[in-house]
């Protein structure tokens, strides 16, 4: 069923009703041109005006201005986007200083407009869809005191679970004025039983899922780092109590935004929910002139009444189908290694020839040259902001190095921090104003370095020019673009006094216009975000890198939690993963290589370690799994993802991916800890024919009915921690006899 926006009057109410063959969204405008929201959910066929709020008298809850009786107050009514001071007293979608200093706002319906299709926003990540895919809806709401309108923009796609929302906000008046709050959306939800669901995180343990009662008051989820962060990913779900991955309620919201972010969910004393998401208002304002506009960032609202699974893999088709925009969105992923766990600082052209001719006797597709290549970079303590080839290191270039790698039938990266300035560097020493600082104050360091102030245009040149004196005269196939601090002391030197609160966005803004720019010039270079691996690993970045490093934290087992916490919204081609060296750097703990594959080969596979610390038994583990995943990445890296156990509830985790037509599958189950005595597990797939019949690792046959119903045993006793199975599943008939 295509997508469709239905426009209708009842009980002389203008009712709007966004729909497919999956889902529904219903607006309308009811008395004093207020915006109000109806229903999200499964489809409904119409919209009748059974469900429509009851008019009472709320003590303490004003009426407007003409009311004839106390029954009707937008302190409790459902809306689409609440400003402050006219009679609600919730949590504003919107804050507007004006001229006289009053915040007080009472934005009321104007009129609406429907197009085909859906545009990006100037200037931010967003969602795309061509006339056949997706209608969108944009309404406008007008204040006629601040003449301040406010434009929201709703799509729905065809086929799919997904509303998409952004707003922009305009200044008709003609005095200046500032915005103190604009959220991206608001949803008002009736009385409930919703549990939140989140992913909170801290460096090298990013995206944990953790579900908590919603209790009366007001929860904040947050950034205020200039960065979605590792501690907080920019995406949250009300699900319903005992959700699992495959039943259940689940509404998904994320926020396609780099940047400080802010989720507001506020339970209000009717037991009714407000949520919100959008750019954190904390430190927050912009500046509007006359005839000027401010577009905030995209949202994602997800719906699924089959559970975990079917949220996950709505989020997943529309990421990968409408908002990666890389001509690699489609494209098999190269499996790579990377130096850095096998040198860091300490290598020489010699050291990187060897481990690229090792690379590509195991079978090795891409050799990434991290940290180190530029400047005089010896440690972390210098020459970021100095690109240009550390010839100490490599007397011959990058090139040489990039033509033995073709040779090999390999293809070439290398690592860039253009975000970033070290103390000890030309660049620095040139220009010490660029680095972010606020006057007179003293300048914090992480990891040795600042922060270059990409919301200065004269800046983002330098670095571009930079790159691109490299990029043009070095055939490079990849970029890992990593990012290794937040910003402190945040201040644009190019910005007034009164201004100074847009300089967070202002620097992403940079961010996604010098990202663009350098995608749109090199549109045949793989580009992988990072930020200390999973720092910034948000819808924003994938608009532009179709991949991101998905943790530095290599340790197999750790990675089984933060990968599978990531899938919640992200498709495992998304996610880089990579078979580190043993002990392992971040939690001294040696794990079997086999465990270690496994769960690389779960995503976008690689390597972090050094090729000739490998055993000859490692070895042929390598090539052997090197070779399965060149067989089998295409459904790993396109099939539909179903995660069957959560290793946040268990001491095993199991997911498998199913191709478009049902005939193949792979299941790879986990064991963490071994046990005495140890409980048997029964794993029960999903995604599967119930009437075909499937054969198992080229063995035993089954219908699908029963590997989903009955399930089977994936594992006797283990014998030491870490043990792993994977299972090959192929159609051998179908109709059940």
């Amino acid at each position: 069923m295509p997508a469709q926006i239905k426009v209708s009057k009842v009980n002389h109410n203008l009712i709007f009703h966004l729909t497919n063959s999956n889902i529904s969204y219903i607006l309308g405008v009811e008395e004093h041109d207020v915006l109000t929201h109806y229903y999200f959910g499964k489809r409904v066929n119409d919209y009748s005006g059974v469900l429509s709020y009851p008019r009472l008298d709320r003590s303490f809850s004003p009426n407007f201005a003409d009311a004839t009786d106390r029954n009707y107050s937008i302190d409790t009514l459902p809306q689409e986007y609440p400003s402050f001071g006219a009679g609600d007293f919730r949590e504003p979608a919107v804050v507007v200083d004006q001229a006289n200093g009053s915040s007080i706002t009472q934005f009321a319906y104007q009129d609406y407009q429907i197009t085909d299709g859906k545009q990006t926003l100037a200037g931010l990540p967003s969602t795309f869809a061509d006339s056949a895919d997706a209608k969108t809806l944009s309404i406008r709401l007008y204040d006629h005191v601040a003449k301040i309108t406010v434009k929201l923009n709703y799509t729905i796609f065809a086929d799919s679970t997904i509303i998409t929302r952004s707003t922009k906000i305009e200044n008709n008046g003609e005095q200046p004025v500032d915005i103190r709050r604009a959220t991206s959306m608001n949803l008002d939800i009736p009385r409930n039983n919703y549990q939140l669901l989140q992913l909170p995180g801290r460096y090298a343990e990013e995206r944990q899922l953790f579900i908590e009662d919603i209790n009366p008051g007001i929860k904040v989820l947050d950034s205020k780092r200039s960065a979605s962060s590792h501690m907080q990913s920019p995406f949250f779900a009300l699900v319903t109590p005992g959700i699992n991955e495959q039943s259940g309620t689940a509404y998904g919201f994320s926020l396609i935004y780099s940047g400080s972010h802010k989720s507001m969910i506020q339970k209000d004393p009717y037991e009714q929910l407000r949520i919100q998401m959008g750019i954190n208002d904390f430190n927050f304002n912009w500046q509007l002139a006359k005839k000027q506009s401010f577009q905030t960032p995209e949202v994602m609202m997800n719906y699924s009444d089959h559970g975990l699974n079917a949220l996950s893999q709505s989020f997943h088709q529309l990421i990968q189908h409408h908002l990666i925009r890389s001509k690699f969105v489609d494209k098999p992923r190269p499996i790579l290694i990377n130096n850095w766990e096998a040198t860091y600082f300490d290598f020489d052209e010699e050291k990187i020839q060897r481990i690229i001719k090792k690379s590509a006797e195991l079978g090795v597709e891409l050799f990434v040259l991290d940290d180190g290549w530029f400047g005089h970079r010896n440690d972390d303590k210098s020459s970021l902001g100095d690109w240009y080839v550390n010839k100490q290191k490599l007397p011959n270039g990058l090139s040489s190095l990039a033509n033995l790698t073709h040779k090999l039938n390999m293809k070439f990266g290398l690592w860039f921090e253009p975000e970033m300035i070290s103390a000890d560097s030309d660049l620095y020493r040139e220009h010490p104003d660029w680095a972010i600082q606020t006057p007179n104050r003293p300048m914090s360091l992480g990891r040795d370095q600042y922060v270059l102030d990409f919301g200065r245009k004269e800046i983002r040149d330098n670095i571009f020019k930079q790159m691109c004196a490299i990029l043009d005269h070095a055939d490079i196939d990849y970029i890992k673009w990593d990012m290794n601090r937040n910003i402190t002391e945040l201040y644009n030197r190019n910005l007034p006094a009164a201004q100074q609160g847009e300089a967070a966005h202002r620097y992403i803004l940079g961010v996604y216009d010098f990202m663009d720019k350098l995608t749109t010039r090199y549109p045949n270079i793989l580009f992988e975000g990072c930020s200390g691996g999973g720092g910034r690993f948000d819808a924003g970045m994938l608009y532009y890198t179709p991949q991101i490093w998905t943790s530095d934290n290599t340790d197999a087992a750790e990675r089984v939690r933060i990968q599978y916490g990531t899938s919640l919204v992200f498709p495992p081609v998304a996610m880089g993963a990579h078979v580190s060296k043993v002990t392992n750097p971040n939690t001294g703990r040696t794990i079997d290589i086999n465990f270690r594959s496994m769960v690389a080969s779960s995503a976008n596979m690689g390597y972090e370690l050094d090729p000739f610390t490998l055993t000859d038994e490692q070895i042929k583990v390598v090539e052997t799994e090197n070779q399965w995943y060149k067989d089998n990445r295409d459904l790993i890296q396109f099939g539909q993802l179903y995660r069957l156990i959560s290793p946040f509830k268990n001491n095993q985790a199991a997911w498998m991916f199913v191709n478009d037509n049902q005939s193949e599958a792979i299941v790879m189950f986990f064991n963490l800890m071994n046990q005495p005595s140890y409980p048997l597990t029964v794993l029960k797939l999903q995604g599967l024919d119930p009437d075909t019949k499937y054969q198992i690792n080229g063995h035993q046959i089954a219908y699908g009915s029963e590997l989903m119903n009955l399930g089977f045993y994936p594992m006797g006793q283990p014998t030491h921690d870490f043990t792993s199975a994977r299972f090959e599943i192929k159609k051998v008939s179908s109709h059940a006899e």
